[in-house]
């Protein structure tokens, strides 16, 4: 059995901070459960281009309020509490915060817990390495 503590995460290298946005990864590779398990706080007034070419995610809103933007279509969904989205093709996206959105979100592949994001906003491909 794998108990985290959100706020003691957000105290460690578990949280992964970059400009208008931070990460806690509760669940990571490492932890062998076939997925990774994140909250993810998008700053209020920020928005931000991302495009996981590499892993599925699926995210679900806790609070605050946006939009995310389908790249490729132009098409737009509101973000507000109870809000699911899953981007099961890849899909290249703009999220924008209205408010604060604190998110729950899950990636298959895992994510490691040090990866970044690249110009394009995606991360690097899993390796066997990993």
């Amino acid at each position: 059995m794998i108990v985290r503590d959100l706020q003691t995460a957000r105290t460690g290298d578990r949280l992964v901070k970059a400009d208008g946005w931070d990460s806690t990864r509760l669940l990571l590779a490492g932890d062998d459960m076939g997925f990774s398990f994140h909250i993810t706080r998008i700053h209020e007034n920020t928005s931000h281009v991302f495009h996981y070419k590499h892993h599925f995610e699926s995210v679900y809103c806790v609070s605050g309020e946006g939009s995310i933007e389908d790249l490729a279509t132009g098409t737009v969904h509101q973000i507000r509490p109870g809000v699911m989205y899953a981007l099961d093709q890849h899909d290249q996206h703009r999220l924008t915060a209205k408010s604060e959105l604190v998110m729950a979100c899950c990636f298959n592949p895992p994510v490691t817990g040090t990866e970044v994001h690249r110009e394009d906003g995606s991360y690097a491909p899993v390796t066997e390495d990993a």
